[in-house]
């Protein structure tokens, strides 16, 4: 799972907690979105009513924040990535030996790369945090 945590991520987790009374350790920043992973049964909660806690957060932060559940293993990391991800699609997702694989159309594979490869490198860290294991996109 996530290795570091820096002061930031120290600030947005207790922010977090505050607002919606659930304790995750797990929040990362992906296209200029900040991404906490709660487990799956606590994501209706951790949203709110009518999406009360994300508003209440995102406007403390000014930025945009996404609730998603957490993934329990290998097995979770196809719905894990498109939640990330979304609302880009991609068409085929392959774990190998130690990479997992997401082939993309040509619309889709641009928005997962990024410019200057910054979307695809934050990715990439966040696949490695999660699953241990390198990502690639074809």
């Amino acid at each position: 799972m996530v290795n570091t945590i820096d002061m930031q991520d120290m600030r947005y987790l207790n922010l977090f907690g505050k607002t919606t009374k659930i304790a995750t350790r797990f929040c990362f920043k992906y296209n200029e979105a900040i991404i906490f992973c709660v487990p799956k049964n606590l994501v209706s909660r951790a949203i709110g009513e009518e999406g009360r806690n994300v508003k209440k957060i995102s406007e403390i932060l000014r930025k945009k924040i996404k609730i998603i559940p957490s993934p329990r293993g290998i097995q979770d990391a196809r719905i894990f990535i498109e939640a990330v991800v979304s609302p880009v699609t991609f068409k085929d997702f392959e774990v190998k030996d130690n990479e997992i694989i997401i082939t993309a159309g040509t619309g889709s594979k641009a928005a997962l790369i990024g410019r200057n490869k910054r979307r695809l490198l934050e990715l990439q860290r966040v696949v490695k945090d999660f699953f241990g294991k390198e990502l690639k996109i074809v």
